[in-house]
């Protein structure tokens, strides 16, 4: 049968969506079991992500002079002004969108689980996304013990280099020796891009083979929106998970300081202009909630389609999915 015949057909088998319906019913048991109050916040926003490596979906401006809208790329500006009118601990469940991500692991339209816990800093939310992840892998995958590893042992143990104490040239040099020759000769002078390479080629692929790994306290320069810790060198208190080599999930000690924030914001847009991509329109009303009061908390998105993936049979996140971008 051609692809043209089937294409109406879902790509998830009937079992791997009843896996989802369970997965969705598991960690919604887990969240009321532990008072977390689960909230909805808009798909479409006016503002939008300043850091240049998130490209938005927008819509099209209407005929009326309706502005043109952001579908948002992770919920987090949202939930954030909800901690700061006193929600306490909340979580979502919602779709997210991110323009041209698309492959094995990737689809431009995705499903993520967001919480915050207010008092929670990042490690002791990293206990709480291990003990979650055990309850959902039940009936499916036995996993092994949980690791924890910085974000420079992990390059000390898998490349022998410090990632704080080396300059762009080592990091090349890295990279040619770990057969990484077609773009070693790159004449990019980021710091961050080289480290995001060797990371994604050459240490990301070992994480996660006999049980989760947390990877925590990434350089200061990749702190997004977490605190920076001001040791020598500063880390920005932030962590990742992986299962399998996969990146599961994305947690911050959530940064207060509306100012800084605002500071980080236009240091993006500045970026965004030197690599010649459209402005984006700052989330005000982010830095105003801020500004009125973020309590100290911890917050993490992990990616459901990609945990359905590594808990259950599929091999590509196709078969997590009715229905793929290819086929919405």
């Amino acid at each position: 049968m051609t692809e043209q015949v089937t294409d109406w057909q879902p790509t998830a088998t009937l079992a791997a969506l009843r896996q989802r319906a369970e997965l969705l019913a598991r960690l919604r048991r887990y969240f009321a079991g532990q008072g977390v109050l689960e909230v909805e916040t808009p798909l479409l926003s006016s503002a939008g992500i300043p850091d240049p490596h998130i490209p938005s979906f927008t819509t099209t401006p209407g005929p009326d002079g309706e502005a043109s809208r952001y579908l948002n790329t992770s919920p987090e500006f949202a939930m954030k002004r909800l901690l700061a009118a006193g929600s306490g601990p909340i979580f979502q469940v919602c779709k997210a969108f991110r323009r041209g991500e698309q492959g094995k692991y990737h689809n431009p339209e995705f499903t993520l689980l967001e919480w915050y816990r207010p008092g929670f800093d990042h490690l002791r939310l990293m206990d709480e996304v291990d003990v979650l992840v055990r309850q959902l892998a039940e009936g499916h995958r036995s996993l092994g013990c949980s690791e924890k590893l910085s974000y420079q042992a992990c390059f000390q143990r898998y490349l022998e280099i410090d990632p704080f104490n080396v300059d762009v040239s080592m990091l090349k040099s890295c990279a040619q020796v770990q057969g990484l020759g077609e773009v070693a000769g790159l004449s990019v002078a980021d710091k961050d891009t080289w480290l995001d390479l060797l990371m994604s080629h050459c240490v990301q692929p070992h994480l996660g083979k006999e049980g989760p790994v947390f990877v925590y306290d990434y350089p200061a320069s990749q702190a997004a929106l977490a605190r920076i810790r001001p040791v020598e060198p500063p880390v920005a208190e932030r962590f990742e998970l992986f299962i399998d080599g996969i990146e599961l999930a994305n947690g911050f000690h959530e940064l207060q300081d509306a100012h800084e924030q605002r500071e980080r914001f236009e240091a993006d847009l500045v970026r965004r202009q030197v690599e010649k991509l459209e402005p984006v329109a700052l989330d005000e009303r982010l830095l105003r909630a801020l500004s009125a009061g973020l309590p100290a908390c911890a917050g993490v998105a992990l990616g459901l389609d990609r945990l359905q993936l590594v808990l259950t049979d599929c091999s590509h996140i196709r078969d997590a999915l009715a229905f793929p971008y290819e086929r919405s």
